[in-house]
């Protein structure tokens, strides 16, 4: 079992292993009974103990080194319903430590924390941040052009689709027919005109008969 994937779950005691992460929550293993259960992250939030900082009065420092600082001394853990041996006892293993601002039940679950790790025999590490070294950081910046290129790239793209807009003179080319088909309706209009002056004339007719 790794230190890495124990963690910490808030309205749960104690600590668990992580076992596997879902969009929704996590399946995880109690490290006192042993049983496995899925918790929600809507009603749960997950720390790992790895991640977990305590103030000091001066930087602060990784839970791991305090847990190792508590196993290298021989002062034996303090009963943790004793809220004053609790804290004696942390001022004699870290003098360090912010005691204004590190609770008391903070304490207690460093007590209760570490007798979980040693009971079931977990190494505790303090997690390493790697450090860039100047070799690293030449290829980041080699790595400039290509995204520039990328950039590029999707300009390019843009043009491309904005290409398509250029057939709107087209569109005026079948526009034309449509102008030369207006002579033709005045035309059928003057049809129109025609037949109806034609009865017009018939009117003389009608008065020839008359007389």
């Amino acid at each position: 079992m790794e230190y890495s994937k124990i963690i910490s779950v808030t309205g749960l005691p104690g600590l668990y292993e992580l076992l596997s992460s879902k969009g929704d929550g996590a399946i995880v293993r109690s490290l006192e009974d042993k049983s496995s259960r899925f918790v929600s992250s809507r009603v749960h939030n997950f720390s790992h103990l790895e991640s977990i900082e305590i103030y000091t009065t001066r930087d602060n420092v990784n839970l791991a080194e305090v847990f190792l600082a508590m196993q290298q001394n021989n002062t034996p853990l303090p009963d943790n319903k004793d809220n004053k041996s609790v804290k004696a006892y942390f001022e004699k293993v870290y003098p360090d430590m912010d005691f204004e601002r590190v609770y008391t039940s903070d304490m207690k679950k460093m007590v209760k924390w570490l007798e979980v790790l040693v009971n079931n025999n977990i190494e505790i590490k303090v997690p390493e941040f790697e450090q860039e070294s100047a070799e690293d950081e030449v290829p980041e910046e080699a790595e400039a052009p290509e995204k520039v290129k990328t950039k590029a790239t999707a300009e390019e793209a843009v043009k491309e689709t904005t290409e398509p807009k250029k057939k709107a003179p087209a569109k005026k080319k079948a526009e034309a027919p449509s102008e030369e088909k207006a002579p033709a309706k005045k035309k059928a209009a003057s049809a129109k005109s025609d037949t109806t002056e034609a009865p017009k004339k018939k009117a003389p007719a009608k008065k020839k008969a008359k007389e």
